[in-house]
């Protein structure tokens, strides 16, 4: 099997040290989950780590891979200028199967070397260990639920032709408007969405997720669904447990931390 590894993972910048600082100890469970989610990662050897993040171009009608040798990540506008991150690309495997992946979903290439913090948080955390993993930046478009399932599953048939072994990233937060101080105006809407895709998660109900109302979604203010389900369209008719690390939600923002035990 080509693919190894898959998970959905929050991107908060306070979970970066320089950043978080004294905040660091609440959000806790989040930075103990990602630190066990790195030590799953690291026993899978991956060659290749694909980051879906939603901080990056986000093009309405087309998914967006970023390709380049290197990348680099700052957390410059969040006050860190001290932390730098230098990560090699995988510019191959996409660029060989461009022409399979566009015959049944709409896809642009860029070469953008400085990375959001959606693609660097994850990194940060998961993967300054693997020294000679390369990484491709994945951004979703603005098309429905089932056309990132669809997208995901020709992800799928790239990395199964492989002989690379893949980890498959889907980084976002859940909803900003969990309390009145949250990001995004309060909404009780967050807190149901948020329990309800965990639900959904637990019991691998994808076409569960992929049915969600569409108002519940947007009352959520969140920014990771599109991620996951490009994940699980990647997942699809593969055998996986799902193990939830982590939920909490102290800023009014869900952080969710999931792993996907392929079986």
């Amino acid at each position: 099997m080509s693919l190894v590894f898959g998970a959905i993972v929050p991107h908060p910048p306070i979970l970066i040290p320089q950043i978080g600082k004294d905040n660091l100890d609440k959000i806790a469970k989040t930075k103990e989950s990602m630190e066990q989610l790195e030590r799953e990662l690291y026993a899978s050897k991956p060659d290749i780590i694909m980051i879906i993040s939603p901080h990056g171009m986000i093009d309405q009608d087309v998914f967006t891979v970023n390709l380049s040798n290197y990348f680099t990540a700052t957390f410059e506008e969040f006050g860190d200028f001290s932390t730098k991150l230098e990560i090699k690309g995988d510019t191959v495997l996409i660029a060989m199967e461009k022409e399979k992946i566009e015959n049944k979903s709409p896809i642009n290439i860029i070469s953008d070397p400085k990375l959001d913090h959606g693609v660097g948080v994850p990194y940060f955390y998961l993967a300054q260990q693997l020294k000679n993993v390369s990484i491709i930046p994945i951004y979703f478009s603005l098309l429905d639920s089932q056309a990132h399932i669809e997208f995901g599953k020709n992800l799928k048939e790239v990395i199964m032709d492989t002989e690379k072994r893949v980890a498959v990233i889907a980084s976002g937060d859940m909803s900003h408007c969990l309390t009145e101080t949250a990001p995004a105006p309060f909404n009780p809407a967050g807190k149901q969405f948020d329990e309800k895709l965990i639900e959904l998660l637990k019991k691998g109900d994808i076409q569960g997720i992929v049915g969600l109302d569409q108002k519940l979604v947007e009352d959520a203010a969140e920014c990771g669904l599109k991620s996951a389900l490009i994940l699980l369209g990647v997942l699809h008719n593969i055998n996986f447990t799902t193990e939830i690390l982590s939920y909490e939600a102290p800023f009014g923002v869900g952080y969710l931390v999931a792993n996907f035990k392929l079986e």
